[in-house]
């Protein structure tokens, strides 16, 4: 399941469960019609928390949409995350998609704030990795 909702700071979006190829690609085609119309300069904050790991084909897709979101104007991604397989697998995703520098990751199963330190790094450049 994935959902995509606007925010004063530019996207919140949330990816639950198991996603299927069919399903990421949704996801990404939806992606295109709204960045399409979307100005630049804006955040992405995303919520995995229950996401399962990717399949490859699916993985393909998550790429492609970071990258379009960056090509959008994306300016800063926080990504919350509860599974250690998970982090792990979109870590490698974004150093290939060319998200990583400005995307940070926060564990939500270790910390308690995990929802303002990702807005904070959205809106006021504040590095929840040096925290």
């Amino acid at each position: 399941m994935y959902k995509i909702e606007k925010k004063n700071y530019g996207y919140h979006l949330t990816f639950d469960g198991f996603i299927k190829a069919d399903e990421m690609n949704q996801w990404l085609e939806e992606s295109k019609g709204i960045l399409s119309k979307s100005p630049g300069g804006f955040g992405v904050f995303v919520d995995m928390r229950g996401l399962k790991p990717l399949p490859a084909d699916s993985q393909t897709h998550m790429q492609e949409g970071q990258q379009l979101y960056k090509n959008s104007g994306m300016v800063r991604s926080v990504v919350i995350l509860d599974n250690p397989l998970a982090t792990m697998q979109f870590k490698r995703i974004a150093k290939s998609s060319g998200i990583y520098e400005w995307e940070r990751y926060i564990d939500a199963s270790t910390i308690i704030n995990w929802e303002n330190r990702g807005v904070d790094w959205l809106t006021k450049a504040i590095d929840p990795d040096k925290l």
